[in-house]
């Protein structure tokens, strides 16, 4: 070994030994704060957001920004399960786009309680068998997610924070031979977003060879038990169910982005971005959709998202689900939301939360 080998080495050694002793530290004052709050509140999402965002902006690098910002979430998840151990309810099985972007958001030291069902994970959380819950809201190329959007009109949670999840999706097996597969297992929004790739090189399989599945991974476990059939997934869900990936990236869309959302019974304070979503809707009459979204031009409240969806309460009822930029109680926010209150016959404020 040559001598500049043996100082670069010894550097990083030394550099490793500060990293462990700063490391312990945090985590000891993490304690020291669980033991003085009052609340038992340790997720805290504009706090953390502010952090990420902070180690972002101060990043010299080489490191690129989405690294530290693994890095920095995994730090804090280790330092929160210090302070009081914390559960998170998602679609599962284990190897799930939803179990993805829990420990995207929340870091591996969290209790994983995967659920049978998008309803399962409300139910969940509302029984408080688990502290939050992650659900899939909308995709960039299929929509919203219709029973998400349902259950957060009648659920008592708050929505706590957000997911942006970048989805990759691939054909698995137990071997690769495309020809010898004579159906498809996924989830159908995933059968959606690969539907021209599925078309252009698998012709031999008709509508009904593609088989709906409670979620990707149950998809997986599905395909492990039959040699003539594929799965949809992750590549997660490949290695956990022991398939060969046949073909990857097999997703139409290359940008195809899943948004989550993070479900609790907290209200999060302001973080300086951040997005409120909300419930409403009107009397069906001429220019009703205006006057709702009037006090929004007023105020100089810009909306993200507007989404229409039966109400379920009568014929050709509907509700509208609205993200506005900013947070409830930001000034404009609170005028413009103290306005529509007054103009629409239904206001449920769903909650306010860190943009991702």
């Amino acid at each position: 070994m040559s001598e500049e080998l043996k100082q670069l080495r010894d550097q990083i050694d030394a550099i490793d030994n500060e990293l462990l002793q700063l490391v312990s530290k945090r985590a000891g004052l993490a304690q020291q704060v669980g033991k003085i709050k009052k609340s038992g509140i340790v997720y805290r999402p504009e706090r953390e957001a502010q952090i990420l965002a902070r180690m972002q902006e101060q990043n010299p690098g080489p490191v690129s920004n989405e690294h530290i910002k693994h890095l920095f979430t995994e730090i804090m998840s280790l330092c929160r399960a210090l302070e009081k151990p914390m559960s998170v309810a998602y679609l599962g099985p284990n190897g799930t786009f939803s179990e993805e972007a829990a420990l995207k958001r929340f870091g591996s030291s969290i209790s994983e309680v995967a659920c049978d069902s998008i309803d399962d994970v409300f139910r969940t959380v509302e029984s408080e068998a688990a502290h939050y819950g992650v659900v899939p809201v909308e995709n960039s190329s299929e929509g919203a997610v219709g029973r998400t959007m349902d259950l957060l009109l009648q659920t008592p949670l708050t929505i706590c924070g957000e997911i942006q999840l970048p989805v990759h999706q691939f054909l698995m097996a137990q071997q690769t031979d495309l020809t010898r597969i004579n159906k498809i297992y996924s989830h159908p929004q995933s059968l959606a977003q690969c539907h021209h790739w599925l078309t252009t090189n698998l012709p031999h399989l008709s509508h009904s060879a593609l088989i709906h599945a409670a979620s990707n991974a149950d998809a997986a476990r599905q395909a492990a038990a039959d040699n003539q059939a594929a799965a949809i997934a992750s590549q997660r869900a490949a290695e956990l169910f022991g398939l060969s990936i046949c073909a990857e990236n097999i997703e139409d869309d290359p940008k195809n982005t899943t948004r989550f959302l993070v479900i609790g019974r907290q209200i999060v304070a302001p973080s300086g971005k951040d997005r409120t979503s909300l419930i409403v809707s009107t009397n069906n009459r001429s220019g009703a959709i205006y006057t709702l979204l009037e006090p929004l031009a007023q105020y100089s409240v810009s909306m993200s998202r507007l989404e229409s969806r039966p109400s379920r309460t009568g014929l050709w009822q509907y509700v509208f689900f609205i993200d506005l930029e900013g947070h409830q109680q930001d000034d404009n926010v609170a005028a413009a939301l103290a306005e529509l209150r007054h103009k629409a016959a239904f206001l449920k404020i769903l909650g306010s939360y860190p943009a991702a």
